[in-house]
């Protein structure tokens, strides 16, 4: 089962460089065992919008949790003792270590294209190793 950060879902919803990639990966997990944060959530909402998106937002919200199985996690306010604790072990900064410890928390792995995860213990995934 895979957390999604942010920049993975975004690399697809705007079409970028490995927008084929992460299709792909995409394409081949059911989406019942994909997983993304609340923070993510929120994020791509934002991003999307702040671009003059929100049709692309609402289609991913129709895909994601409608049409498909995506499931939303979040971490409690306890939790973010945690959070500070990754921050400071692996020099994250906070969106970073908000995924980390929901990855933890939910014993998933991450699927990420963010390179500062790769310092860490559990490291990350690329949607193109998956398969």
């Amino acid at each position: 089962m895979y957390l999604v950060d942010t920049n993975v879902w975004l690399e697809r919803l705007l079409n970028q460089e490995r927008s084929e990639e992460v299709g792909r990966f995409l394409g081949l997990i059911a989406s019942e065992n994909l997983y993304i944060t609340d923070f993510s959530f929120h994020s791509v909402g934002v991003i999307l919008c702040r671009l003059g998106k929100p049709q692309v937002f609402t289609q991913f919200m129709q895909d994601a949790f409608v049409e498909g199985a995506v499931s939303l996690v979040r971490l409690e306010p306890v939790d973010f003792l945690t959070l500070v604790e990754i921050m400071e072990q692996f020099g994250l900064d906070f969106d970073d270590a908000y995924q980390y410890a929901a990855t933890e928390k939910y014993q998933l792995m991450l699927v990420s294209l963010d390179k500062d995860f790769d310092r860490t213990t559990r490291g990350r995934l690329k949607p193109g190793e998956i398969s």
